[in-house]
C-alpha cells in the first residue's frame, strides 16, 4: 500500500502539537503548584508579553483562506492543496468520473474548484486531528464537508460541467453580461 507524503508530513504535524500542547499543560500545571499571591510587576509584564507572542503565533498557525493570498505564498498553498488531492482525495473518494459525478483532471485551473477544495483541506486538517476534535472529527469531515463539497463540484451544474475525459474547458461557465435594470431607457 503506497502512503502518500503528505501523510507522513501530518503525522509530523500532529507529534508537534502534541509536544505543544504538554508543554502548555506542564506550564499551567507548574503555575497552579505554586503558591498564591499577587505577581511581581515584572512577571505581569513578561505574562502579557508572552500572552502576545502566543496570540501572533496562533494567528500564523492557521493559513488564510487560498484566494486571499498572493505570490509566492498563493502557489505554495496551492503545491500542498495539489497534492493533498493527488494525494488523498482523488484516489480515495473519487470514483470515474462520469455525466452524474464530473471531475476534471486540470482541477485546478477552475478557481470555484480551488476556493472549495481548499476550504475542504482546510476541514480535514483540523477534523482529523483528535486533539482538536475528538474521534467524531473525521465523520463530521465527511458529513458537513466532504460530501456537500463533492456534490457542487461534481454535479451537473458544478464548475466541471464542461468538462469531459477528453476535453477541458475552462472558460464553460463565465456568464455573459447581464443587462442592468437601472440602465435601461425609461419610456
Amino acid at each position: 500500500m503506497d502512503v502518500p507524503i503528505t501523510m507522513f508530513q501530518d503525522v509530523e504535524d500532529l507529534k508537534a502539537a502534541v509536544a505543544r500542547l504538554t508543554a502548555q499543560l506542564g506550564a499551567l500545571t507548574s503555575e497552579r503548584e505554586e503558591e498564591p499571591g499577587e505577581a511581581s510587576a515584572e512577571e505581569e509584564e513578561t505574562a502579557g508579553g508572552e500572552a502576545a507572542e502566543e496570540e501572533a503565533e496562533e494567528e500564523g498557525q492557521y493559513p488564510p483562506f487560498i484566494l486571499l493570498l498572493d505570490p509566492p505564498e498563493y502557489d505554495d498553498e496551492l503545491r500542498a492543496l495539489i497534492e493533498w488531492v493527488e494525494g488523498v482525495l482523488v484516489p480515495g473518494y473519487l470514483a470515474e468520473p462520469s455525466a452524474d459525478a464530473r471531475w476534471c483532471h486540470l482541477w485546478w485551473e477552475h478557481m470555484v474548484a480551488i476556493a472549495r477544495l481548499h476550504a475542504l483541506w482546510l476541514a480535514w486538517q483540523e477534523l482529523t486531528d483528535p486533539a482538536s476534535c475528538g474521534y467524531t472529527g473525521p465523520s463530521t469531515w465527511h458529513r458537513d464537508h466532504l460530501d456537500p463539497a463533492l456534490r457542487e463540484l461534481r454535479g451537473s451544474t458544478g464548475p466541471f460541467s464542461g468538462c469531459t475525459k477528453g476535453e477541458h474547458q475552462i472558460d464553460h461557465r463565465m456568464p455573459s453580461l447581464v443587462p442592468s435594470a437601472w440602465s435601461q431607457a425609461e419610456d
